[in-house]
């Protein structure tokens, strides 16, 4: 039996990137898939091509998680197309850094905007969902910079620790339905974005971590895999480090 057998989860900013990859293990696990980006382009179209073809009902909606109304609609989108949703993973996220004296009101808002506010939105979608399934997982996605801060990060650094409060927060309200909530807060991953940094700035990131080497999109994928399932029943409220040791 696979372990997200007959679950179906909502994934937000799951075109590219971990998002996708996160989306792809769910999927070779049994799970149904209905996940979001700000437009279905064509990346977009070949993610929802892969998934579908490991057998398993998908379908991508574009959504501005930022957005608050935006948000409940696509969640009662989702909910007509698939009945249910028994994993929310809160994972989309921007950057936008710069040093704190020269950082723009502009840079502070879309970042909280997108990567805190659109935990709130869909979580208090959802929430009814899952309340009245008595039963669900919510992962969210922060990062190891929200537990020990980066220069040159303010803005980032303080979307991803306030997801961790929000996290333990919100597991203490829903437990008693069943409702788990954990954060996952992953360290250097490589990524597109992280891939094109110079090999000597990618070099010295590796160099502080334990285990020598940075994270892959799938080893944090694995983690959400774990959370979302049974395996992890009475798991909640924790921020699980996907880091190689970069942070304990």
């Amino acid at each position: 039996m696979k372990l997200l057998e007959g679950k179906t989860a909502v994934i937000t900013g799951a075109a590219r990137g971990i998002g996708k990859a996160i989306a792809l293990r769910f999927a070779a696990e049994g799970c149904n898939i209905a996940f979001t980006d700000l437009v279905i382009n064509e990346a977009a179209q070949e993610t929802e091509k892969e998934i579908a073809a490991l057998g398993v009902k998908v379908k991508g909606f574009a959504s501005n998680a930022a957005n608050y109304d935006d948000t409940h609609k696509v969640v009662a989108d989702i909910v007509k197309e698939f009945g249910r949703i028994d994993v929310l993973v809160n994972n989309a996220g921007i950057t936008k850094d710069g040093a704190l004296k020269r950082m723009t009101e502009d840079q502070w808002d879309a970042v909280i905007a997108v990567n805190l506010k659109s935990v709130f939105n869909f979580t208090k979608a959802v929430q009814p969902v899952m309340w009245k399934q008595a039963g669900g997982s919510v992962i969210n996605m922060s990062s190891v910079v929200g537990v020990s801060g980066n220069a040159n990060q303010c803005n980032y650094s303080a979307s991803k620790a306030g997801i961790i409060g929000f996290t333990k927060s919100a597991a203490k309200e829903m437990g008693v339905r069943g409702i788990r909530h954990n954060a996952v807060a992953p360290g250097f991953i490589i990524t597109d974005m992280t891939g094109a940094l110079p090999e000597d700035v990618r070099k010295a990131w590796e160099s502080q971590i334990p285990m020598r080497r940075g994270g892959t999109p799938d080893d944090v994928a694995n983690t959400c895999v774990f959370l979302a399932s049974d395996l992890s029943s009475y798991v909640t409220g924790q921020v699980i480090h996907v880091c190689g040791g970069m942070n304990m």
